[in-house]
């Protein structure tokens, strides 16, 4: 896993000078081998089993640091220590492996309003031997202005399982992913930026629930997760799931909904 501090002091101390309201049409691509006792760490801090496949979620990870890259580039508009992970979407056409040669393409794309700001997607694809097998879509919200969206009071479901999260949970997840963001790792950095504690990593949060349901999905299929609220560390969530038409929903939640999946037949295009 490459060293990410230096990318992070850059997004810091070049946040300030970013404006704009336009993305770069920037791009950044590699080529690599997967590292098995990386995925065996990944997998422990997520609550995955160690198989020759990898969890779907773990090419996030090796995408990260593209991701960030591109996030304190030439002409990114944005401080990234302002933006808000809101949704991310997985579509795996076929499981990887460990032992596969992975092409990685990274992209900024698609950016548009939202009633709180701005939001862009960050598109990572990953493709072994020129096939496309993985395509992960993140979501980002630049928050501007004071609009505040009207609070909705669901009904909790029913919970299939209660996880308490350790206070390092944070720098567990960041051992393993790369993400270092302070907000994670202890409360006074979280603090300046309006919360009570560190934060759980949403893409922790939507592993671990996938972990939950290793060995009851198919090979194939797309995960679509918008993150509600942010997990404080320590805490204690619900994690809940129940089977729909063609696939499956699950959620998370405390005493308001914090995350909430559906998992559907993949599709390509």
């Amino acid at each position: 896993m490459a060293n990410l501090t230096l990318l992070y002091a850059k997004a810091a101390l070049t946040g300030f000078t970013r404006r704009g309201d336009t993305l770069p049409e920037s791009s950044l691509d590699a080529e690599l081998t997967v590292d098995p006792a990386h995925v065996a760490r990944y997998a422990k801090a997520c609550g995955f089993g160690v198989r020759d496949e990898l969890p779907i979620t773990y090419p996030h990870v090796l995408g990260f640091e593209l991701q960030l890259r591109l996030m304190t580039g030439p002409g990114f508009p944005f401080p990234p220590a302002g933006l808000v992970h809101v949704a991310n979407r997985i579509t795996q056409h076929r499981p990887l492996t460990v032992s596969e040669p992975l092409s990685l393409h990274v992209a900024l794309a698609n950016l548009r309003p939202h009633e709180r700001g701005q939001q862009f997607d960050v598109v990572t694809a990953v493709s072994v031997d020129g096939e496309e097998a993985w395509v992960d879509v993140s979501t980002y919200l630049r928050r501007s202005g004071s609009a505040v969206s009207a609070r909705e009071n669901p009904e909790p479901p029913v919970p299939t399982a209660r996880w308490r999260l350790p206070r390092d949970l944070g720098r567990r997840y960041a051992d393993v992913s790369g993400d270092r963001n302070p907000i994670h790792l202890n409360a006074l950095a979280a603090k300046v930026f309006g919360f009570p504690r560190a934060i759980a990593h949403g893409m922790w949060s939507k592993a671990r629930c996938l972990a939950a349901l290793e060995g009851r999905l198919p090979d194939a299929y797309e995960v679509d997760v918008r993150f509600k609220a942010p997990i404080l560390l320590p805490g204690a969530v619900d994690f809940s799931t129940s089977p729909t038409g063609d696939g499956r929903r699950f959620s998370l939640w405390s005493d308001r909904p914090h995350l909430e999946g559906v998992i559907s037949p993949s599709r390509r295009t």
